[in-house]
Order: structure tokens, then sequence, then C-alpha cells
């Protein structure tokens, strides 16, 4: 994130057809002045100046915004359910010739505690029931499983930044919201349903703050990413009704132009899935005329479908710090709708943009 000039957008969604890597495509057209960077560094006297012009960012379904109205205050961590069964895809027929399946929404969950901060219950350090690479392994292919799960659901995706002022007032946001769907070839998109002009003056995005939107935020630790990472294992916490494992987790070697989660990870005992993070997207990037920092936070999953645990809502109030001066943030995402994708949805045609 960067301290920033102010200026109006004016964003309206649409749908593009992704290719064969399953990215999103969000087109936004903008008017007059777009703030572009999260954090990027602007310097004195920088403007830009023009009329329309079109904006194409790729992400993979994790990009979104806050709906009209919905502060981050009114938005709470989620309500955590240990296990349900889940619902059977509905099969039959469209428009009574042809068969096919439509969206089936996951199973309703039981009210439960919600998943809390985890300082109410000390980490016991204890060794684990089983050799602590054995439960490394089998998180990770649980983890790799659930990424393949997710990749068939459909969903809803509410995004919001604020800047605050010295007394922890709004004085400026960017929101938006998107819904993840499909087309009836099976395509993945991303259209953006609700975008009003930003209010930011003090920061902007970043190309690395959407990637993190994507990748690191609702971070998964698969048998892929596995080997970039150092694993600590820390030790056991109960957190609320869940049994957990508390592992420590940054990466071995930064790689130039890569991001990387640093921070901790809570893995539910029983189905050996992560349930909570809590950390930061790293590196920050810093050099002589730009400055690219990133907040700390906090993501909650919960048991949407028997054995997988999705991420749910994301959270983080954190100082970024500028050489210019701290900028106090605050910013949510919260995920909703989880609907599991069968063979056909039928939405109309994606436009195709050119």
């Amino acid at each position: 994130m960067q301290p920033c000039w102010s200026g109006e957008s004016h964003i309206l969604g649409d749908v593009v057809q992704l290719g064969d890597l399953g990215f999103s495509q969000v087109v936004m057209e903008r008017e007059d002045v777009v703030k572009h960077s999260w954090v990027k560094k602007e310097w004195a006297g920088a403007r830009w100046m023009g009329t329309r012009w079109a904006l194409v960012v790729l992400a993979t379904g994790l990009f979104a915004g806050m709906a009209a109205g919905q502060s981050p205050e009114s938005v709470g961590p989620p309500t955590i359910t240990p296990h349900k069964t889940s619902k059977p895809r509905a099969t039959g027929t469209s428009n009574g010739t042809s068969s096919g399946t439509e969206d089936v929404p996951a199973p309703t969950p039981k009210s439960s505690p919600r998943l809390r901060s985890t300082g109410d219950n000390p980490v016991m350090d204890e060794p684990p029931s089983m050799p602590v690479d054995e439960i490394i392994k089998r998180f990770s292919e649980k983890e790799s499983e659930f990424k393949r799960e997710r990749g068939n659901y459909t969903y809803t995706q509410m995004f919001t930044i604020q800047t605050l002022d010295e007394d922890n007032r709004p004085d400026g946001d960017y929101r938006m919201t998107s819904d993840i769907v499909f087309t009836p070839d099976g395509n993945r998109f991303e259209k953006v349903t609700f975008a009003p002009a930003p209010t930011l003056q003090r920061i902007s995005l970043s190309q690395q703050d959407l990637d993190d939107l994507r990748n690191i935020q609702p971070f998964v630790l698969n048998t892929v990413d596995l080997p970039k990472y150092n694993v600590k294992y820390v030790g056991r916490q109960q957190v609320d009704e869940l049994t957990t494992y508390v592992f420590d987790v940054g990466p071995k070697v930064m790689e130039k132009n890569q991001r990387y989660f640093q921070g901790r990870v809570w893995v539910e005992s029983n189905d050996l899935q992560i349930v909570m993070s809590d950390g930061k997207a790293v590196p920050d990037i810093i050099t002589k005329n730009n400055e690219n920092v990133f907040p700390r936070f906090r993501t909650y999953r919960q048991n949407i479908e028997q054995g997988f645990w999705f991420p749910v809502f994301t959270q983080a109030d954190d100082y970024l710090h500028f050489r210019s001066g701290p900028v106090h943030i605050r910013m949510t995402v919260k995920y909703s709708n989880y609907k599991r994708y069968g063979s056909t949805v039928k939405m109309g045609t994606a436009t195709e943009v050119k």
C-alpha cells in the first residue's frame, strides 16, 4: 500500500471469459483520475489526466468489495461448525430436453460459537499424537484436495479498505463486490456487481495487493507450495470447540517478483486442514522512489463441506509505516454464498473484451 493523491473514479463490472489457466478477469471502466496502487508512493505533483479508459485486472476469483452500506465494523468473524454432512448435487433436466446440474447451495451451518481470538487459551507445548512431519505431510495433501474442491464453487466476495484519522474515524474507503460464477461451458468468471467511486486519498492499491487478495489472504499451503516454506510446530491450542495444531510458517527463500505468507496457521486435529491463519504478505517492497507495504491480517475458515474448511472472513487493522508517516488502515474481505457448481449453469453469454 502507498500514500497517494485523491481523485474521482467510476467502475463498471462486466463478465469476461478466462483462459485455460482458470484466472478470472475483472473489467473495470473508469472515468477521470483513477487510483491504481494501494501502497505505491505517489510523489508530489504527480497527476493522472485523461478521459475514459479501461483497466483489466487478472484475479483467481478472490478479489472483491464490500456491499453498499456495510462497514467493516458490522461484519464479524464467522460462526464455525466443526462437522457437517454435505448435500448431494441436484440432477435433472434443463428446459425439459437436456440433462445437467445447477448450482447447489452448500449445507446451512448449524449455530455454534464464533471462532474468536486464540489469545483466550494458551498454546500447550506438548507433542502431537503423530509425528510432526506426518502431520505436515497430511495437512498439505488435504490442502491440495481443498484447493481443487474450492475451484468447483461459486461464491460472492465483498472487499473494503478504509483509512482512519487520528480519532479512528474513516476518512476514505474503497469497496467492491463481485460474484465468482461459471458459464454454461464451464469457464470461471469474476463479475463485479458493486463498485462505488473510491474516496481513498492517502493510499492506493498496487498489483501486489490484488495478488495478495487472491493468493495470500486466503492462504492455502498445498503440496506444491510446501517446499517453499519452513514449517515449525509450536504446540496445541484449543480454539473454541476445536483442537488445533499450531505452526509458524515462513518462506525459505524469497524469489524476485514472488509473494509469500509469513505468520502462523492453526490446523484442525481431525480434518488436518487449516482453519485460521494470522500473518502478512511478504516481502514489503521499498526502493528509493517507491514504498509498497502490506498489513497484518487474520483469515477465518468454516466447515462449508464435510472435511473442507473454506475462507469466510479476513480482517486487518494495522498501521502502514511510510517515510512520510504511518497510515492507519482497516480492511475486510467476506466470502459468502458458496454453491457447488454442476455441469451447467445458465447465466447468459459472456462478454468478450477486445
